[in-house]
């Protein structure tokens, strides 16, 4: 919708690929500003080219405080203060309790909730300085739907809805609003090995009442609609955008995934 973040900056981790990018488009596409960041500078430059004159980027590593805190300063002194920020970075991993070790179970949680919960900090301490904001974080239907021999990755998204709802608690007399959303299957560099298999998608839409894969721009639809005004009396709120998926049960990819991975280590 024109015109609805006029005025407004964002921050978007992750947001050099996939439902980051979408997002980044969708403040700039409603007249506001953006700095996107990620690991990859060549990415992260790339996409900022392509979003235009209202982006720019900046390197970021969510499992470091110190990269977090200087990477959402960098967004306040480019382009002023901080209203919209969305929290997309993380990725998964195959593992069960069985065949993963607590090590990447840890690794996985650090990027995925920890470092969600990094960034929420970082942003909610620059939107008190400037009276408010809105805040969405990008978890999965993962985060209430089991998902086998994907535990870390199952648990860490669960962590985040419940962050989510804490910090909407902790950060409301502060004007900040925090949401989250759980998008399904939807083709992103991240998740390819999955949408480019039909075996696995087949899976995923039969476990769907409107029974296809999603878009990113789906999800960064409602993303949009969360940071916006319109959504102005809504936090705390973990909002699934999946078909219907959550109606349902977690997909079982166990079939494929044991072509290539050990039952036990």
């Amino acid at each position: 919708m024109t015109g609805r973040f006029e005025g407004r900056v964002a921050f978007v981790t992750g947001g050099g690929t996939g439902i980051g990018l979408g997002c980044a488009k969708e403040v700039v596409a409603g007249g506001g500003r953006v700095v996107i960041a990620g690991r990859r500078a060549e990415v992260l430059e790339q996409a900022a080219a392509e979003l235009g004159p209202q982006a720019a980027w900046v390197q970021c590593d969510v499992t470091a405080d110190e990269s977090v805190e200087r990477a959402v300063a960098t967004a306040v002194e480019r382009f002023g203060a901080l209203h919209l920020a969305v929290n997309s970075a993380g990725f998964g991993t195959i593992g069960s309790v069985l065949n993963s070790t607590a090590q990447e179970f840890a690794m996985v949680l650090d990027a995925n909730l920890t470092g969600v919960f990094r960034c929420l900090r970082a942003e909610a301490k620059a939107m008190k300085q400037a009276g408010g904001g809105s805040i969405v974080n990008i978890s999965s239907i993962a985060a209430v739907l089991t998902h086998r021999w994907m535990t870390a990755y199952c648990a860490s998204k669960a962590g985040l809805n419940m962050l989510t709802a804490c910090a909407a608690d902790d950060l409301g007399e502060h004007g900040i609003r925090v949401n989250a959303v759980m998008p399904s299957l939807v083709p992103t560099e991240l998740t390819a090995p999955i949408a480019s298999a039909e075996a696995m998608t087949d899976e995923y839409k039969r476990r769907m009442p409107l029974a296809r894969i999603g878009t990113v721009e789906e999800v960064s639809a409602l993303v949009a609609f969360l940071l916006s005004d319109e959504a102005r009396w809504i936090t705390g709120q973990c909002i699934a955008v999946d078909g219907g998926h959550t109606l349902r049960q977690g997909p079982d990819l166990v079939p494929q995934y044991r072509q290539f991975y050990p039952e036990e280590r």
